[in-house]
């Protein structure tokens, strides 16, 4: 059985959960999300908790069972309380800001790049060298911060662009130089 697949997910208040056929509606205070799963596999929900169980020990029912759970799970912690990913810039010059809901970074090149949030994804700017990416879908929100990030990744010998505040970049040495 799997680990993960066989935990309830606990539903919390002012949370609304619809189950129709092989697929799953999740309403909160910060939007809505519905997801499709595969008809072998069963959600659902007794006094608050959603339950998913498998059929059978198939290798195919079995990883979706761990799949589906965590799936769900993320659905309700997304319309629940949302997700976040932080990214810091590092590099002299290199500064963002926000242009009404579009995001303007000056990274190195001769443009200002800008960058549109998708439907249910907001950007913040704390400060000019770190953006925060906000939502309630997961996957969403990881897509945007990855798509920031590869517009200038970090560079192995200084370090420099576009990184995870979690992140750490192992610095290459440069050249040795001249031996005598």
């Amino acid at each position: 059985m799997s680990r993960i697949g066989k935990l309830p997910i606990p539903v919390p208040a002012g949370i609304d959960v619809k189950i129709e056929d092989t697929n799953i509606i999740v309403k909160g205070p910060n939007g809505t999300l519905s997801q499709s799963f595969p008809r072998e596999i069963s959600v659902t929900l007794d006094n608050d908790q959603i339950s998913v169980t498998r059929p059978n020990d198939e290798k195919l029912n079995r990883s979706y069972h761990g799949l589906v759970r965590a799936l769900i799970q993320n659905m309700v912690t997304g319309v629940s309380s949302g997700f976040e990913i932080t990214l810091d810039m590092v590099g002299v010059g290199y500064r963002a800001q926000m242009q009404g809901t579009k995001l303007v970074l000056a990274i190195g090149y001769s443009h200002p790049v800008e960058v549109e949030p998708g439907p249910g994804l907001s950007i913040e700017v704390p400060a000019p060298t770190r953006i925060v990416v906000k939502g309630a879908d997961k996957q969403a929100v990881g897509q945007l911060a990855a798509d920031i990030r590869k517009i200038r990744k970090p560079e192995p010998y200084k370090g420099k662009g576009i990184r995870y505040s979690n992140e750490t970049v192992r610095l290459k040495a440069g050249k040795a130089g001249k031996r005598a």
